[in-house]
């Protein structure tokens, strides 16, 4: 039986930054198979815009179960989460390992600003064209290329294309000599999580009822019927008829879209597994598209 809100103290063995994923070891001897334990960088707290460990750093964690496959073929192992700073503290590293390690055009804490004309989540870059006024020598291209790594998102990896977007960074010299991006966030330092991208705005704390009637699994997006729209507060049910009229402009078919709001896979609790006709639990946002659900939680039967 594990118990989900204790903390343990371990040492981080091992962890292959790009690769997002490394092994801790328990300072309590029997606590996890063969004294190693596998972490994963979605389950490190961190303030770090990149999630990492270093070896031999010292770390608390909690304990979770995963389980992968299905049928004969479905296993259950054990997993770090919540991975902290030993008292609780995130993980922030990524400053002066980068002080070390980095050659920066001016200094690291030169910021310079320009538009992010695209940024690709798969393919993991895109580029930056810098904002006329900065004295820059000749050899900086008046466009850079930004790797995912320096999309700061508060700890997460960038999801969803961006393109036009205003943003802040610095400069770094890559292996090669090459002007890159560095540390990337929205102008005045703002961090560039999805919430603050689209420019969400959480309709309070109430949680309602519905059904997901689509689920793009390779995609990871999908729609949530909501269980009686009427019950819904004024505002939110506006903004689904303006996007119910909006999908309609777009529509090529004759019969009526539904109402619907929209979620990805980062909007739904680690333990659901979103799939068509499931019961959930949701709360709603507001952004510049419409209306959307997020903390997205299966009913509890």
């Amino acid at each position: 039986m594990i118990d989900k809100d204790a903390r343990y103290p371990g040492t981080v063995v091992t962890y292959a930054k790009w690769q997002g994923y490394g092994f801790i070891q328990p300072d309590q001897a029997g606590l996890v198979p063969e004294d190693k334990l596998w972490v994963h960088w979605s389950n490190i707290q961190t303030e770090d815009r990149f999630p990492f460990l270093v070896k031999d750093r010292k770390v608390e964690f909690g304990l979770m179960r995963w389980t992968r496959g299905r049928g004969q073929s479905q296993s259950t192992t054990l997993r770090a989460k919540g991975v902290t700073n030993v008292g609780g503290t995130p993980i922030a590293v990524q400053d002066e390992e980068d002080a070390e390690k980095k050659e920066f055009l001016e200094s690291q804490s030169k910021r310079y600003t320009g538009t992010l004309k695209f940024y690709v989540p798969k393919q993991g870059y895109g580029y930056v064209k810098i904002d006329d006024g900065f004295s820059l020598d000749e050899s900086v291209p008046k466009e850079l290329r930004v790797e995912a790594q320096e999309v700061n998102c508060a700890g997460k990896r960038p999801t969803g294309v961006l393109e036009n977007t205003a943003v802040e960074f610095g400069i770094v010299k890559d292996r090669k000599g090459h002007c890159v991006v560095y540390n990337m966030t929205l102008p005045g330092g703002v961090l560039m999580t999805k919430a603050n991208v689209e420019h969400r705005e959480a309709q309070g704390e109430q949680s309602f009822r519905g059904i997901i009637s689509h689920y793009q699994q390779w995609q990871g997006w999908g729609f949530i019927a909501p269980e009686t729209a009427s019950f819904l507060p004024p505002n939110i049910q506006q903004a689904l008829v303006k996007q119910q009229e909006a999908a309609k402009a777009k529509s090529k078919k004759d019969e009526e879209p539904a109402q619907v709001f929209y979620f990805t896979k980062a909007d739904v609790s680690r333990e659901l597994n979103p799939k068509k006709d499931l019961q959930v639990v949701f709360k709603v946002y507001l952004d510049d598209k419409g209306a959307g659900a997020f903390d997205v939680m299966a009913v509890e039967q």
